[in-house]
């Protein structure tokens, strides 16, 4: 079953704060580990096959498959069947951007400080 993110139900005039972390909560989890962040990492950059995203990551296979489940549970991911391998993407275009925006916060760039944090 294929979950979108409904960004209305993140809408601050319809919902509380409360409501709306509830709802973040499993998707934010998802995100904690830093394998399944690498992962969305290369996801936001274009769909790729499991044998890339081994490749690119320096993951085995399997460690790569485990880590794809929870993201593709919380409609993070979806795998579209190819030939006789599967092809990982993200949920939506629109997810894209704040992957790479939480990755640019986490980093201990110049930018990544000056974009999350001032003194």
């Amino acid at each position: 079953m294929r979950q979108d993110l409904d960004v209305r139900l993140l809408d601050p005039d319809t919902s509380t704060a409360a409501d709306r972390a509830r709802l973040l909560a499993p998707q934010l989890k998802a995100l904690s580990d830093a394998n399944r962040l690498h992962l969305m990492l290369l996801l936001a950059e274009g769909s790729r096959s499991v044998r890339e995203l081994t490749e690119l990551s320096a993951m085995s296979q399997t460690l790569v498959s485990h880590h794809l489940t929870p993201l593709r549970e919380q409609g993070l991911v979806t795998v579209t069947p190819k030939g006789r391998s599967n092809v990982y993407s993200l949920c939506c275009e629109a997810l894209a951007g704040p992957v790479r925006l939480l990755a640019t916060l986490a980093s201990l760039t110049p930018e990544g400080a000056d974009a999350c944090c001032s003194d």
